[in-house]
């Protein structure tokens, strides 16, 4: 558990990877959601992938940014089949839910016009939607080149489905995460993911109540966008409830710029979600070298190892969050090895580790379909 940063690609030597791509440079088509300049805080590791790719040199091609939803699908559609000439190969993120329709769509295409094309599984949810829909998913994953997962929780859980799935982790910039050894903890905790019932924002709340006597100076502050789906109210509800008001504060949206700065704002980093996969909110947590207490929900025990880089409690027990909690400020010892192994993890996902094996990964598939 925790180990989840070797991928299973041969990786090919920077020299040579420049070689190849100087030799036979080639387009790629990057299918998901690139929303971030619509909707702020909406930014996804298929994003940064193109940024990141453009930046080393690749003509990248990318869609949709379209915020109706249908009319993305189209969007993709037609740039899979109108910008045909333009890319040799084509990387597709898949989630579950109405999602899985559009990977289906775009797949289909991409197989009739006989493109090579990259899965990427994404979300804490595809295992269940995979065992709802068992055929689809087979038929689906089958059809790529190759499939490409964060985790080894999503590799395992769908290894079922087919055969030889590849681990390559959401990665960072590390470089932008200044780390800070936190030997004497202070009781400064941060919560940063959108609010959305998911990722059960009330549980943090309920753990600063469980905490308020133990720590009278405790402070939380909770960043993060408004989903619309009741949480910012029922968060705000229960703050006043509790009697936490000016204890705990919600300035919400946050840039990714200013993450790193807001994460260096405080001590202690609380995850509280339901359900999850790779977060990378919690990865920058580390990088900066907070002391994670998270849920051991879904991938989140294959990320993080209880007791050495981090503290894991059971979903949905704010009571256990709070005992965790205060070990952490009451054992400088404790906090000290969380934060400097959190750091040493954190580093194995840097983009300069990452993205050379994307870089393989798509050569060799683009190679793969020409032979």
């Amino acid at each position: 558990m925790g180990q989840d940063t070797a991928v299973t690609t041969r990786i090919i030597g920077r020299d040579s990877l420049e070689e190849r791509r100087a030799v036979s440079p080639f387009g790629v088509l990057l299918v998901g959601n690139f929303l971030s300049a619509a909707r702020p805080g909406s930014c996804t590791v298929c994003e940064l992938l193109a940024g990141r790719l453009s930046s080393a040199g690749w003509p990248v091609l990318t869609t949709s940014d379209k915020s109706a939803r249908l009319s993305r699908l189209a969007d993709m559609l037609i740039t899979v089949w109108r910008r045909r000439r333009e890319y040799a190969v084509a990387q597709l993120d898949v989630y579950s839910g109405p999602s899985f329709m559009w990977a289906e769509s775009v797949c289909w295409l991409l197989g009739r016009l006989r493109k090579p094309f990259v899965l990427t599984l994404h979300g804490g949810n595809l295992p269940a939607f995979a065992r709802r829909w068992p055929g689809r998913v087979r038929r689906l994953l089958n059809s790529a080149s190759v499939v490409t997962t964060p985790s080894r929780y999503l590799q395992q859980a769908l290894s079922a489905y087919r055969d030889g799935l590849l681990l390559l982790p959401n990665a960072i910039d590390l470089a932008s995460y200044p780390f800070r050894l936190r030997s004497n903890a202070q009781p400064k905790l941060i919560w940063l993911r959108a609010l959305h019932g998911i990722y059960n924002p009330c549980m943090a709340v309920r753990a600063i109540a469980e905490l308020v006597r133990e720590f009278p100076d405790i402070q939380l502050t909770m960043y993060g966008p408004d989903k619309g789906d009741g949480s910012l109210e029922q968060v705000k509800s229960e703050v006043k409830r509790l009697g936490l008001e000016g204890r705990i504060s919600l300035p919400g949206f946050v840039s990714k710029t200013q993450v790193p700065i807001v994460l260096n704002s405080g001590d202690i980093f609380l995850n509280t979600t339901n359900v999850d996969n790779t977060p990378v909110s919690v990865i920058e947590a580390m990088a900066c070298g907070l002391c994670v207490v998270s849920t051991n929900a879904g991938g989140l025990p294959y990320l993080l190892d209880d007791e050495q880089d981090s503290l894991l409690v059971q979903a949905d027990d704010p009571a256990a969050m709070a005992t965790t909690v205060s070990r952490i400020l009451r054992e400088p010892a404790l906090a000290e090895r969380l934060s400097r192994n959190a750091r040493a993890k954190a580093e194995r996902f840097d983009w300069s580790v990452i993205l050379p094996q994307w870089e393989t990964l798509l050569i060799e598939t683009a190679a793969a379909r020409s032979v």
